[in-house]
């Protein structure tokens, strides 16, 4: 699986800690920034790992910024993306599972490094069910 990630400044730490992980799991990624600490524009690179998602560069995107909320408010705006916010393992799951979520959330600022794995593994390990959440999840659209 090739996994896009975006960050802003505020997230910049944890953003590089969870592509030494994913990698580490057997994933690719590619990083759309920031690639440094200076106060960026969160939306920016936002859309530039959702929109890899959309076009198939990449199956999936993890963004993080200082809650997670603003990444997700942008992802969310283009088509296709059904991005989440999860601060816990058990959201991250059913979000897949139930929602066929392709962007997870994470707050630099509201969760450490060693939950932010168990959050990512996770959801990286879960699967979309279908059935009766498939006509649901076509309602987004």
């Amino acid at each position: 699986m090739t996994i896009a990630f975006g960050c802003d400044n505020a997230a910049l730490e944890l953003k590089q800690t969870l592509i030494t992980f994913v990698e580490s799991l057997g994933h690719s990624t590619k990083d759309f920034g920031t690639f440094t600490d200076e106060r960026v524009h969160y939306p920016e690179y936002a859309k530039k790992a959702a929109q890899s998602v959309i076009d198939g560069e990449c199956d999936v995107c993890i963004l993080v910024c200082g809650t997670g909320v603003g990444m997700s408010i942008a992802a969310n705006k283009l088509r296709g993306m059904r991005a989440v916010v999860c601060s816990e393992p058990y959201s991250a799951r059913l979000s897949k599972e139930h929602n066929d979520t392709n962007a997870l959330c994470l707050g630099a600022r509201v969760i450490g490094p060693e939950l932010a794995k168990m959050i990512v593994e996770t959801w990286l390990s879960a699967e979309f069910q279908g059935g009766r959440h498939a006509e649901r999840v076509a309602m987004f659209e």
